[in-house]
């Protein structure tokens, strides 16, 4: 049979990516993707018939239940779900008693916190382009957001907190930011990502270094490429990484959702990321260092793939 260029073979590896994760999880390199509601990877990560109600495939079978298949491939995911939310107790609850309890969850903290100006767009409705009067409200993250997740402490790995481009200066952010995680408990790890190349110099990194908390490297449209982020030696902050593979740089998230959806097969293979990715997997085998790494399907246009390749 003949593959067009970037066509994925019918038969994804799944049981041999599966091996391969659990020995690196095994060295505390956890390796998975942002989310994993993705009808895409039916055929790949998922079983049809597992989610097939009177003879059809049914979608609210499908998302309430496929985070149990999905942790048969990865022993890690990351949950953006809660950057729009404060999720109830009851939520998590749900969420952790329905989840295997080897896999491991990277959470993003609400934008309730991490957004100093709401953005103008329709979803924010009268608070667009407005200030937000929970910026930094450590007391807010801590009930309604930490003290929730206490009882799965032991299941979440790093909690991230994503701070979108701003017009702050470096010292501005570095001192916020300071004055911000001073205030957390050190019950869990925490994750910074920023979206201001300008931030990548050390007043931020020894601020990070400080409170234990970790730089995410992040690939992004208007960031630095991965492999310029890791030979950054003072980005390496703690005794552990976080990584996301987002968008290739240089291309707006919208372009790769239009491009990208429904997420079925690689259709922009990214060699520079992969390599940057294989080396920092090899860097953190070497020096023994957890590691969290997380692929969007907007990267490439199918994270399963992605991953697939970089630890083949």
């Amino acid at each position: 049979m003949n593959l067009s260029l970037f066509e994925e073979p019918a038969s994804f590896p799944r049981d041999r990516l599966a091996q391969r994760l659990v020995e690196l999880a095994r060295e505390n390199i956890w390796i998975g993707t942002s989310s994993w509601k993705y009808e895409g990877w039916v055929g790949q990560i998922y079983t049809r018939e597992r989610y097939v109600t009177r003879g059809k495939f049914s979608k609210a079978r499908f998302e309430a239940e496929c985070l149990a298949e999905f942790a048969e491939t990865f022993p890690a995911v990351c949950g953006d779900f809660s950057f729009y939310q404060f999720p109830s107790p009851d939520f998590w609850r749900k969420l952790f008693t329905g989840a295997p309890p080897a896999l491991k969850f990277g959470l993003k903290i609400p934008e309730e916190v991490t957004v100093e100006v709401f953005p103008r767009h329709a979803r924010y409705g009268p608070r667009a382009g407005q200030q937000n009067p929970s910026y930094l409200n450590a007391e807010a993250l801590k009930a309604l957001f930490l003290e929730p997740l206490e009882p799965y402490r032991n299941r979440i790995g790093p909690l991230i907190l994503e701070f979108g481009a701003r017009s702050t200066t470096p010292r501005e952010f570095a001192a916020s930011l300071d004055a911000f995680l001073k205030q957390l408990p050190g019950t869990f790890r925490y994750a910074v990502e920023v979206r201001n190349r300008e931030f990548l110099q050390p007043l931020y990194f020894d601020t990070l270094r400080a409170h234990q908390a970790a730089h995410v490297f992040n690939a992004w449209t208007r960031m630095p490429q991965l492999h310029e982020q890791f030979a950054m030696e003072a980005a390496f902050t703690t005794d552990f990484t976080v990584t996301r593979a987002l968008l290739r740089q240089g291309r707006p998230y919208e372009e790769a959702v239009k491009q990208f959806a429904p997420y079925e097969k690689t259709q922009d293979e990214n060699p520079e990321a992969r390599k940057a990715l294989r080396d920092l997997l090899r860097r953190m085998k070497e020096e023994r260092k957890a590691a969290y790494v997380f692929v969007n399907n907007r990267l490439e246009g199918n994270a399963p793939a992605t991953i697939e390749a970089v630890v083949a």
